[in-house]
């Protein structure tokens, strides 16, 4: 299964990227065994200077005309559901296993995500209430993939407490 990130905006060059590229990385190796991933990260980006539901407007049009065909698009989104490392490992497993071709998912930008993205989403997804950047966003998405990876693997990575 094919895994990727549409995000909105440029990573530039620094700790947030070489963090994101470094768990990029491991579940490049993982996928070997796992066969999740490889991650492919797309950016999407509008240059012109919209008003916020304009822009997020935009956004969505760009995102949704990223997405794969077949693709299960999960948003992120501060109002979604909150899984456990566990349950969004089951998650993924159950997509690669009923042969989803490519799962996607979603990060939006300062104005949030547009609601035909949201409409269209299979799952949205949260980690947590409070307000994360976007670029330590995608981080913490690339953790948690590759510790889905390791969990599906059996591998140590991931210990339950």
């Amino acid at each position: 299964m094919r895994i990727d990130i549409i995000a909105v905006g440029r990573m530039k060059a620094g700790p947030e990227r070489d963090l994101f590229q470094n768990y990029l990385d491991r579940i490049e190796a993982m996928s070997r065994t796992v066969t999740l991933g490889p991650v492919t990260l797309i950016e999407v980006e509008e240059k012109k200077r919209l008003d916020r539901m304009e822009l997020a407007a935009r956004e969505g049009e760009k995102i949704l005309s990223s997405l794969a065909s077949g693709a299960k698009l999960v948003a992120l989104d501060e109002r979604g559901k909150s899984l456990e490392s566990l349950g969004f490992a089951e998650r993924l497993r159950g997509w690669r296993d009923e042969s989803i071709p490519t799962t996607a998912f979603v990060i939006g930008g300062a104005g949030g995500l547009s609601d035909p993205v949201r409409a269209r989403a299979d799952l949205t997804l949260s980690f947590g209430s409070q307000t994360w950047p976007h670029m330590l966003a995608r981080v913490m998405l690339a953790e948690q993939i590759y510790r889905a990876s390791t969990i599906i693997s059996g591998h140590p990575y991931h210990r339950e407490g």
